[in-house]
């Protein structure tokens, strides 16, 4: 009688012990999966706010383009609108990294701000230095971003 009740206490030890395990694995994998979701997502983010950078930083050299060339006024409203446009696409993805993974915001803010600083230039000298400043932003911010992503 000992030895069946050593059985039946044996197989129920090895049945929960094989439950707990089976458990852990699992409970892993899900963790694993969410932290990998995670950072896809982030790093979409941090490419639609990249995208959105350029675009506008595009935008910006051709209105000051015009504005200091004295292109007609239809020309300019046509690229200002556009300008207005791609400013505001920035906000969404500026704040999904935000949320997201908010070292990535500290690092953002400075290509954000260079991007917005074309605005009103003096020259075209000055507006090729801020575009110059604007992509040397956002190239240090993708970089930046590439390293904290890869962790």
């Amino acid at each position: 009688m000992f030895a069946t009740i050593a059985a039946v206490v044996g197989t129920l030890a090895g049945a929960i012990t094989a439950g707990l395990i089976q458990a852990r694995i699992a409970s892993t994998a899900r963790n694993a999966a969410l932290v990998e979701d995670h950072r896809r997502t982030a790093v979409d983010a941090v490419a639609a706010l990249a995208v959105a950078l350029s675009d506008h930083r595009r935008a910006m050299w051709k209105l000051g383009d015009a504005l200091l060339t004295g292109a007609n006024a239809d020309r300019v409203q046509e690229l200002r609108d556009e300008s207005h446009r791609t400013r505001s696409a920035i906000t969404a993805p500026a704040v999904r990294v935000q949320l997201l993974v908010p070292v990535l915001d500290v690092l953002a803010r400075p290509a954000i701000q260079a991007t917005y600083s074309m605005r009103h230039p003096e020259d075209l000298d000055a507006l090729d230095s801020r575009r110059r400043h604007a992509l040397k932003t956002h190239d240090a911010f993708v970089s930046s971003a590439s390293q904290v992503l890869a962790a």
